[in-house]
């Protein structure tokens, strides 16, 4: 067997990936080092509790609550504690005492992703985090290495397994949201408290990195907006379907030029209506998927498990591989490549088409005042379809008790844009529901991919 120069690997964390990290570097060792050209040397796993349960069995004496002394004389750190503190303070602390550091904490990146990434650069270090973006799928390296030399012009991503599982069984089974959440909480896709999936939190941090890298730009999390999926029910979803969509929630990072050639980006999050021919409509289950466009590269897309402990640990472990390699090269880590400095705009200055869905009067004149709405707040309407509201026995009487003069009931306009400003369609929106003809704004939707 060849002699290898040995490297010492430092575990944070041992839940559901750092468990099979460690289990993967121990029984897959000797191949690993084969590819890595270095000897990986688990030298050990901070962790809070040494005794709680694992999801593998590792060796008791490679537990430690000391992960300060673990990182000194460490050559790579993994980091896999997930949170911002004392994950921050970990990884800062490695970086200064030499080591690369491999990291899955999208959290950690997205809001203090610029102070890591100078740390590293100061003493010539390199942080790896392909898994924090989209769990197993290859992202990271093809956006920072393979795309250096072309321009990204746009990503959409499903980046959150969780509310692609809810929206899919829903779109399948006509499933009310609630019912399918708890579902998923029961199969350990989702969280006891779902906040951070369901309302896009963990999304939001994903596509702050994504944009970052995309367009060579630091995307602080606060540039990105959020929208999550709890407004999503049945009837949205059947209204969708009819139309020939299927609603994502999707992560959407684009690149504008306005009139004058100056660039900006838009980094948004938010449950969009996709096309059924388009390949983010066909990403079913807890899956995750990432649809690129470059100006010369084309259209590219990257799809599998966007979650799981031992999918994870698959793209972990390629980051260890590389870091390892860099070690015995030698030189300088690579540096992010964040100096293009382009403004990230408001969600006003995103243009795309709409869905709007109404309950309105059925009355004479009604689709006439909605169209003249629109049309003064520069909404072209593309498609109207109207159904008429069966009013319940009970809702007949009271209106006929209450002396209505019309005698008119409801119904139901779902009207599709031509491409809008956001702006201009969030203020005429508010037009239509001050007007006295719209009983309710029932939901408003953007068109993505096409």
């Amino acid at each position: 067997m060849t002699d290898y120069r040995t490297l010492r690997v430092a575990l944070l964390g041992a839940g559901a990936v750092g468990s099979q990290v460690a289990d993967l570097l121990l029984k897959h060792g000797a191949e690993l080092a084969d590819r890595a050209g270095a000897t990986l040397e688990l030298a050990g796993i901070a962790v809070r509790d040494v005794d709680a349960k694992r999801d593998a069995d590792l060796p008791r004496e490679l537990f430690t609550t000391d992960a300060e002394t673990l990182i000194v004389g460490s050559d790579i750190v993994i980091e896999l504690m997930g949170g911002i503190e004392p994950a921050r303070t970990q990884v800062l602390h490695a970086i200064a005492s030499g080591a690369d550091v491999v990291t899955a904490n999208k959290a950690l990146l997205a809001t203090h992703g610029s102070e890591v990434f100078e740390a590293a650069d100061q003493v010539g270090a390199e942080v790896y985090y392909e898994a924090a973006a989209a769990g197993a799928i290859p992202i990271i390296r093809p956006l920072r290495d393979s795309l250096a030399g072309d321009r990204v012009v746009r990503i959409m991503g499903i980046v959150n397994g969780t509310t692609n599982y809810i929206l899919d069984r829903m779109d399948n089974e006509g499933a009310d949201f609630a019912d399918v959440l708890a579902q998923a909480q029961a199969l350990g896709y989702a969280e006891a408290d779902p906040t951070a999936d369901v309302e896009g939190y963990d999304a939001a941090q994903k596509a702050a990195i994504l944009a970052s890298l995309a367009f060579h730009t630091t995307v602080p999390l606060d540039a990105v907006h959020r929208e999550g999926i709890t407004s999503v029910d049945a009837a949205m979803i059947e209204s969708a379907r009819h139309a020939g969509y299927v609603i994502k929630l999707l992560a959407v990072c684009e690149r504008l030029t306005a009139e004058d050639g100056a660039e900006s980006i838009s980094v948004r999050v938010y449950p969009a209506l996709v096309d059924r021919a388009h390949p983010l409509a066909s990403v079913h289950g807890a899956n995750n998927a990432v649809f690129v466009q470059a100006e010369a590269a084309g259209d590219l897309m990257f799809y599998g498990a966007g979650a799981g402990g031992v999918q994870t640990a698959s793209a972990v472990l390629g980051d260890v591989v590389s870091a390892a390699r860099r070690h015995i090269a030698g030189g300088v880590g690579v540096g992010e490549s964040t100096r293009a400095n382009l403004p990230a705009v408001p969600i006003g200055h995103v243009i795309t088409r709409y869905q709007i869905t109404l309950e309105v009067d059925d009355k004479p004149g009604v689709l006439a005042t909605v169209a003249g709405i629109l049309s003064e707040g520069r909404v072209s309407i593309a498609t109207v379809e109207q159904t008429v509201i069966e009013a319940s026995a009970d809702a007949a009487d009271s209106s006929a008790s209450a002396g209505s003069a019309t005698g008119a009931g409801s119904a139901r306009l779902v009207i599709g844009t031509h491409k809008a400003r956001e702006q201009d369609l969030s203020e005429t929106v508010e037009r239509l529901a001050a007007s006295g003809v719209v009983e309710r704004v029932v939901s408003v939707l953007r068109v993505e991919g096409n």
